[in-house]
């Protein structure tokens, strides 16, 4: 049986160039869509990605004072899509940094679909995940964005792995797998027509571990979530469900107390925690280097209602 990791004893030892290469790169296409678009908002969920692209786009355009803190603005807005679902925990983050923060943040709210009846709930606790699409891309076409910038990584599920850099998008938001532009020797096709938008992805090549890596290099906050703490969860089809207003225990489940950790952040009623001790950012990374199952098939639901589920989201819209 091989020794318990002291990732504390090898930290010193921790070989950055990869991250240097990565971040280089992020940089660059954040540069490349600033050079590119007028109308562009990065999407933030509040989630590990998104923290991490933000602060790949505060060392791309702004300045770095000697007490840690990046000054001056953003050249795009930040917009957060509130399903109403998400983790009081989220909200709390987005608000606060929201506050201190000199750049402009839009709100797009699912509640104002359902108003207008673009949204129809089947019932009051559906899962609202999938409807985040409809409030997004209503919310482009209100600010007129021609380009998004977004957390996703291509180690995160087979549809995201298929998906370029610069993901191009019709006029009705769909994106089309088989009609993507070729990215050869870093050369992105940026030309968009009237009523087409791109999403664009910066840590397209990052994985769940170089996020962590960095997060612990750069002091990146996140949502207390992502560290154990003790929740109420149940037990349900091989995930730990966590409980709360909109995701009440079925008459035959048995409500528990455990220690727990998301590796990923959604709408409540479809994303759920892994048990879990990790209490900072290198317990997470020594646990991300022993996982044996994906970040969203270890914690997703709506992952899970078939193969193809991520890649007909997108193709409707979503992130």
């Amino acid at each position: 049986m091989n020794a318990p990791l002291n990732l504390e004893r090898l930290r010193p030892q921790i070989d950055h160039r990869h991250l240097d290469a990565l971040e280089e790169e992020a940089i660059y296409i954040l540069r490349e869509v600033a050079g590119s678009f007028e109308r562009t908002a990065l999407l933030f969920s509040g989630g590990k990605d998104s923290c991490v692209v933000l602060r790949l786009a505060e060392k791309a355009f702004k300045r770095r004072q000697a007490d840690g803190v990046y000054a001056g603005r953003l050249p795009f807005s930040l917009m957060h899509v509130d399903t109403g679902h998400n983790f009081p925990e989220v909200i709390a983050f987005r608000d606060a940094l929201a506050a201190g923060s000199p750049d402009t943040f839009i709100i797009a709210h699912l509640e104002d679909s359902i108003r207008r009846g673009s949204v129809r709930l089947g019932h009051a606790l559906e899962s609202r995940n999938a409807h985040q699409s409809v409030a997004l891309l209503e919310a482009i076409e209100k600010h007129r964005f021609d380009c998004l910038i977004g957390g996703a990584r291509r180690d995160e599920e087979k549809a995201r792995a298929k998906e370029r850099i610069f993901s191009h998008r019709d006029q009705f938001g769909q994106w089309l797998p088989k009609e993507q532009r070729p990215e050869l020797w870093s050369l992105f096709n940026t030309r968009v027509r009237p009523g087409e938008h791109f999403r664009a992805f910066p840590i397209s090549n990052w994985t769940e571990l170089d996020v962590w890596l960095y997060i612990a290099r750069e002091a990146i906050a996140l949502p207390d979530l992502y560290y154990s703490h003790a929740r109420q969860v149940v037990r349900r089809k091989g995930l730990l469900v966590p409980l709360g207003p909109v995701t009440p225990p079925q008459d035959d489940e048995c409500v528990e107390t455990i220690r727990v950790r998301f590796r990923t952040v959604g709408d409540m009623t479809c994303t759920c925690p892994v048990q879990s001790e990790a209490a900072s950012a290198m317990d997470v990374i020594a646990e991300t280097l022993t996982a044996t199952l994906s970040e969203r098939g270890a914690t997703r639901m709506d992952d899970r209602t078939s193969d193809a589920s991520m890649e007909r989201r997108k193709k409707e819209g979503y992130f």
